[in-house]
């Protein structure tokens, strides 16, 4: 079976976790689309965004799939006065991860990271599993543990 980087994090760490395969279309790579795919509720998915403070640096911020990310309320989260999302040429050099395979796990290295607080109404959520084509459900408090993320209100 195909390992990503986050998959084997988590095999490090003894987290387990259940991966959803999926054909990625490459003219649709919304999570919408993967909810589809795979058979989930929307809200159960998350995508992962990556942004840039105007103090802090490189921010990671995720999502229900069916949401859109409010930069004022993810501003305020980390203590910014601005946050804008990074270019997408930017993503692979910085995070090691290209858009539509983005994951909270195993980036180049360990960013400020921030979940939706919607996140907390699911005993486990998905997120990518670093690659387009897989998902990766597994339990919410040990992913939050794991990336050291906090809950915020974030979405519009």
């Amino acid at each position: 079976m195909l390992k990503t980087n986050a998959m084997r994090a988590l095999d490090k760490a003894g987290i387990h976790y259940t991966p959803y395969f999926y054909e990625p279309d490459e003219t649709d790579l919304s999570g919408i689309h993967v909810a589809a795919q795979i058979g989930l509720p929307q809200e159960f998915l998350f995508k992962t965004l990556v942004a840039r403070g105007d103090k802090h640096g490189l921010l990671v911020f995720c999502i229900p799939v069916n949401l859109e990310l409010d930069l004022k309320k993810c501003a305020a989260a980390a203590k910014d006065k601005r946050v804008e999302l990074l270019p997408v040429k930017e993503l692979l050099p910085l995070t090691g991860y290209l858009r539509g395979g983005c994951s909270p796990i195993g980036m180049k290295k360990a960013f400020p990271t921030w979940f939706d607080e919607s996140a907390e109404l699911y005993d486990e959520i998905v997120i990518s599993a670093g690659i387009r084509g897989c998902q990766l459900q597994l339990n919410r408090a040990q992913l939050l543990q794991f990336v050291g993320a906090s809950l915020g209100d974030l979405t519009a």
